[in-house]
C-alpha cells in the first residue's frame, strides 16, 4: 500500500506483464525478455502527476481547515476538533511521505535512504491510525448528537467541559495511532533485492519465524479498516433509522413537511461521506495485500487485474488525505465560506438573523449552546423555529429540538 514490496515479489513487482493483449503471464524469474523498461509503463508518468495534485491539493486544502480552526473561535467546537485531528494526520503524511513515495513508479530503486524510509513509513501509519479512530469518534459524537442531544455531555455539560474531553480524546486518538505505528519505525529498512534494485520494506522477514509479513497485514486490515469501520457502521445506521422515525412521529401539524424531509436526508448523507471516502479509498490496497501475502500461489496468479489494482490502490490510499477538505466544501456551508474567503478570496455575503436556510443543514458544524441565550425565535407556517446562538460567535449549527427536529438559522 505504499513504496513496500512483498517478500515473494522480488521480481514481480519490477517486471510488469509482457503482453496483456494476449494474456500473457509474466515470468516472475525475471529474465531479460520479459523486462519492460519504466519509460515505456503509463504509470511512470500517471502517477507522478496524480501525486502532485495530492500534494497540492491536500497542503492548500487540510492547511486551510488548520488556519480556519485556528483564527476563528467560533469554528472551534466538538466536531470541528476532529476535523481539525484529521486535517493534521492528512497533513503529516502529505508533507513527509507523498514527496517521496511518488517515484516508486518513476525510479526502480528507493533513491532516500534507511531514514526516510522509516519515516515515511511511520508517517503513513499514525495518518491511518488517526483517520480511522478519529472518524469512529466523530461517529459517535454525530449519534448523541442528533439521536439524543439534549442528555450528552456536549450540551449538558457546559462548552468548557465538553473542549476538555473532546481534546483528551483526540490526544489519545495520536497516541494510540503512534503505538500502532512502531512496528513500522523499528522495522522498516531498506532491503537489496539481488543486487539489482533497493526497496523500502517495512516487515523483517526474520521477525515471529517469518510470519510477521502475514501478522501485520492481518492486523492492519483488522484494527486499521474492519472493527472500526464495523462500529462506525452501527452507529451510522441507528443514527439513519432515528432520523426516518422521527419524520414519521413528527406532530400532525408538522407530518409531511418536505423541506424537513429533505434536511433529515442531507444530514444522514453528509455524515456517511468522510466514511464512505476513508472506506472506499483503502479498500483495493486491503484487497491486494490479502491476496498477496495469503494467497500461496499469488505469484503465479499475479496478472495485469492485480498489477493495476495494486497501482490503484496505491494511489487512492494518498488520495484520502486531500479528500477530506473536497468534501467539506461541497457539503458545509460554514466551511465553504471560510474556503471561498481564504482560497478564492470571495467575500462571504450577509444575512439577517430571521433568515433560515434549510440548505445549510447538512453542516457539521455543532456548537455548544447556553440554555439562557436565544437569540432568532419565530413563528412560520405553524412551525417553531429556535436558534442558539453559541457563547463565542456567530455560527451556523444545527439545532435539534427534544422531540428530534432539526432546523438551522443562519447569521454570519
Amino acid at each position: 500500500m505504499n513504496s513496500t514490496l512483498p517478500q515473494n515479489d522480488t521480481i514481480m513487482f519490477n517486471y510488469s506483464i509482457l503482453d496483456i493483449g494476449n494474456d500473457t503471464h509474466k515470468n516472475v524469474t525475471g529474465t531479460p525478455h520479459d523486462y519492460i523498461p519504466y519509460s515505456k509503463r503509463p504509470e511512470t508518468y500517471v502517477v507522478p502527476v496524480l501525486f502532485f495534485v495530492i500534494f497540492v491539493v491536500g497542503v492548500l486544502g487540510n492547511g486551510t481547515l488548520v488556519v480556519i480552526f485556528l483564527r476563528h473561535r467560533t469554528m472551534r467546537n466538538v466536531p470541528n476538533t476532529y476535523i481539525l485531528s484529521l486535517a493534521l494526520a492528512d497533513l503529516l503524511v502529505i508533507v513527509t511521505s507523498v514527496p517521496f513515495t511518488s517515484i516508486i513508479y518513476t525510479l526502480e530503486s528507493w533513491p532516500w535512504g534507511e531514514l526516510i524510509c522509516k519515516v515515511s513509513e511511520t508517517a503513513k501509519d499514525i495518518s491511518i491510525g488517526v483517520s480511522v479512530f478519529t472518524l469512529t469518534a466523530l461517529s459517535a459524537d454525530r449519534f448523541f448528537a442528533i439521536v439524543d442531544p439534549l442528555k450528552k455531555f456536549h450540551t449538558t455539560s457546559g462548552g468548557r467541559k465538553a473542549t476538555r474531553i473532546t481534546l483528551c480524546t483526540a490526544i489519545s486518538i495520536w497516541i494510540l495511532a503512534i503505538l500502532c505505528a512502531i512496528p513500522a519505525a523499528i522495522g522498516s529498512h531498506l532491503k537489496d533485492i539481488e543486487g539489482q534494485f533497493i526497496v523500502c520494506y517495512p516487515f523483517p522477514t526474520h521477525w515471529l519465524n517469518h510470519k510477521y509479513p502475514q501478522v501485520m497485514i492481518l492486523l492492519r486490515f483488522l484494527i486499521l479498516y474492519v472493527i472500526p469501520l464495523t462500529i462506525i457502521a452501527i452507529f451510522y445506521l441507528n443514527m439513519a433509522n432515528h432520523l426516518i422515525v422521527s419524520t414519521r412521529n413528527v406532530p400532525g401539524e408538522m407530518q409531511g413537511t418536505q423541506r424537513q424531509i429533505r434536511a433529515r436526508k442531507k444530514v444522514a448523507i453528509t455524515v456517511l461521506i468522510f466514511v464512505l471516502v476513508f472506506a472506499l479509498c483503502f479498500l483495493p490496497s486491503h484487497i491486494f495485500m490479502l491476496f498477496f501475502y495469503f494467497d500461496p500461489n499469488s505469484s503465479e496468479h499475479y496478472n495485469a487485474f492485480w498489477h493495476y489494482l495494486r497501482i490503484i490502490g496505491f494511489c487512492l490510499c494518498y488520495l484520502n488525505s486531500c479528500a477530506n477538505p473536497v468534501a467539506l466544501y461541497w457539503v458545509s456551508g460554514a466551511f465553504r465560506k471560510h474556503f471561498n474567503r481564504y482560497l478564492l478570496c470571495i467575500k462571504p455575503k450577509r444575512s439577517r438573523c430571521n433568515t433560515c436556510q434549510g440548505h445549510q443543514a447538512t453542516t457539521l458544524s455543532y456548537v455548544p449552546t447556553r440554555k439562557n441565550l436565544s437569540v432568532c425565535s419565530r413563528k412560520s407556517r405553524g412551525l417553531s423555529i429556535n436558534r442558539r446562538e453559541p457563547v463565542n460567535g456567530q455560527e451556523t449549527s444545527i439545532t435539534l429540538l427534544g422531540n428530534g427536529n432539526g432546523h438551522v438559522c443562519s447569521k454570519m
